[in-house]
């Protein structure tokens, strides 16, 4: 059969454009000619980390004055609008930058207006998946931040307001899951349900995308239903996807059939994947982790096309869209805490010097024609480029990225800032702005972009210096790894937990975690924090409705588990000896999993690009 211009031509373009942005120190004629500057010092990070701070608060204060409690913020008229479900967005989704920033007084206010006043007994129809991953994992941050005196941030007067709210919400969004696959709705009625009208056709990101918040409401609840109805629709996804291990965009939560059958990692599946990886990160659960491992071997053999990536046909492999998309631009952060650093770096550079060619992504940028996508010529303040930005300056500390977040800024503040806050960009190619400000601004874009040069200046935040290990949600709230959330695999190691065997007539065993670093049950890639331990038993592989079943109370945490100390005996060795045959054997599986931090810098070393060029203009001036 004779080949389509698709098949002839694209593998020419791809490795064309390849050529053109792998190394921005050749510039070349589609891309903006920028005098090389010297790399970001320390002290020129930390003007940059606070001009960041500015940023953030000229938008914050631009809606707490204009537009709360509405939901969003118009920032070139300076007025609100109600764009979700009427319950002050925007501040729910800025709360964990508050406390990052160190804002107590803002954060305490916020805290206990949202406490006092926020309900949720409301007449709307709303998202499932944007209220589950702005509104839920927004209270549920703030609410561990605000209930812990380990962050620094505690309030004295704070008495789970805010976790009351959340249970209240996410029961409210639990007829959502009444379906016959288990796939949720797309939207619910706060008050009455899922209308009769609602449509059956979901997005695979929005039924695949609950994992964290729900799950994370289980543990500090002790209901297993929320886990359970959000891992059951990963499962009706997973069970659903093509003998290529890929999944389509959007699926009959009626009838499992797939309407849009295209599979790749941009607009309506990208956090599908995220989700898999980070929920076993934060909740140790291995079922995660093996489908994880099957879906991202599928998508870097059926869809990179190195260093970009393209959306097939999910039976066929045929491809159907030789597209960049913004959302796609998350990916090489997912590959960091995934420990694949190499393909990470290439794609990260070539996603950049699209930002390069406009000041901005674009949401569609063809490669076949090197062009924006007719129709999707607009920036709407997305993060997801900045945060793949941090995360491999996280694990690589190569200065390039802090240069990158340099340009970033400096095409926010010339080309997106408004008089109350930082418009949309409508048209990349102009510049020209649209009225209005997503939630998400604040909660991601500039919380990346602070972190970002924190931690290029010598970081002193919660997120690098605190207690405990975070998991970024895919809206950028902080979930710590504590020991109540994470020890699910333990036997009854925290109160209410969910137990194996025995229930509550079964000892608590000792903590696994080992002092030595050799031995320790995580792995860390520059302070990103990775599980690596397996159960003693096989029972995560059986096909149960739900990842536990409460069984009565359990007993509390021991001292060691509390505080992350483990005091190993000689009757423990046998099931170290166990459980370390089991990693070998799953590790042995895949290729991936994780990287030590000497692993990424080798890496590193052997893919080391020439610098960007750099924009003279500093971000301070």
């Amino acid at each position: 059969m004779e080949k389509t211009w698709k098949q002839r031509c694209l593998p020419l373009l791809l490795l064309l454009l390849s050529i053109l942005s792998a190394d921005t120190n050749h510039n070349n004629i589609i891309f903006l000619r920028q005098t090389a500057a010297d790399g970001v010092t320390p002290e020129e990070a930390t003007l940059l980390r606070d001009e960041v701070r500015e940023m953030f608060y000229h938008a914050f204060n631009g809606y707490m004055e204009h537009a709360f409690p509405l939901d969003e913020l118009k920032p070139l008229s300076c007025e609100g609008e109600d764009s979700l479900g009427g319950y002050a967005l925007t501040l729910i989704d800025s709360l964990d930058m508050l406390a990052l920033l160190g804002d107590r007084e803002q954060f305490t206010s916020s805290v206990d207006w949202i406490g006092k006043n926020l309900r949720f007994d409301i007449n709307k129809t709303v998202s499932v998946f944007e209220t589950t991953i702005r509104v839920l994992g927004g209270l549920l941050s703030a609410h561990l931040i605000a209930s812990d005196y380990a962050t620094g941030m505690r309030i004295p007067s704070y008495d789970n307001q805010l976790l009351d709210l959340a249970e209240d919400l996410a029961r409210r969004m639990l007829p959502a899951f009444d379906t016959p696959t288990g796939i949720p709705f797309g939207s619910v009625n706060l008050l009455y349900g899922v209308d009769e009208q609602e449509s059956r056709i979901t997005s695979t990101a929005g039924g695949g995308t609950l994992t964290l918040e729900f799950g994370m409401l289980s543990r500090l609840t002790n209901d297993p239903i929320f886990e359970q109805v959000t891992k059951n629709a990963v499962r009706g996804l997973w069970a659903r996807r093509s003998k290529l291990n890929l999944v389509g965009a959007h699926i009959n939560v009626f009838t499992g059939e797939w309407t849009q059958k295209d599979a790749g990692i941009g607009t309506s599946i990208d956090s599908f994947y995220e989700y898999l990886l980070k929920a076993y990160l934060l909740f140790g659960d291995e079922e995660y982790l093996f489908i994880f491992q099957e879906a991202y071997a599928a998508a870097m053999h059926y869809l990179y096309n190195d260093p970009w990536y393209v959306e097939v046909n999910m039976d066929s492999a045929a491809i159907v869209w030789p597209l960049f998309n913004s959302l796609q631009a998350f990916w090489p952060g997912l590959q960091v805490l995934a420990g694949d650093i190499d393909p990470a770096i290439r794609t990260h550079a070539a996603f950049f010097s699209v930002w390069k060619r406009y000041g901005f992504t674009p949401e569609g940028f063809n490669l076949a024609t090197l062009t924006v996508q007719h129709g999707q010529k607009s920036y709407p303040l997305r993060p997801e480029l900045i945060e793949s930005t941090y995360w491999l300056y996280k694990a690589t500390r190569d200065p390039r990225y802090p240069d990158v977040g340099r340009d970033m800024v400096v095409s926010l503040q010339y080309g997106a800032r408004c008089p109350c806050g930082y418009c949309h960009i409508v048209d990349v190619e102009f510049h020209k702005k649209e009225d209005h400000m997503e939630s998400f601004f604040l909660a991601e874009t500039v919380k990346y972009l602070w972190l970002l040069f924190d931690l290029a200046s010598g970081p002193d935040n919660l997120v690098e210096n605190g207690p405990y290990k975070y998991i970024f949600s895919t809206e950028g709230h902080l979930l710590p790894a504590t020991p109540q959330i994470s020890l699910i695999h333990e036997h009854c190691s925290y109160l209410g937990a969910y137990c194996k065997g025995g229930g509550i007539e079964q000892e608590s065993r000792k903590s696994d975690i080992s002092i030595h670093p050799q031995e320790n049950n995580a792995s860390v890639l520059s302070g990103s924090w990775v599980h690596s331990s397996y159960p003693s038993d096989s029972s995560f592989l059986e096909s149960t409705t739900t990842s536990g079943l409460m069984k009565g109370l359990c007993p509390g945490l021991t001292h060691g588990q509390k505080y992350g100390i483990s005091y190993l005996d000689a009757t423990s060795t046998a099931q170290e000896d166990h459980s370390t045959h089991q990693r070998e054997n799953v590790a042995d599986s895949h290729s991936l999993l994780v990287v030590s931090q000497q692993s990424a810098d080798n890496s590193l070393l052997k893919n080391k690009k020439n610098d960007h060029d750099r924009n003279v203009q500093e971000s301070s001036e």
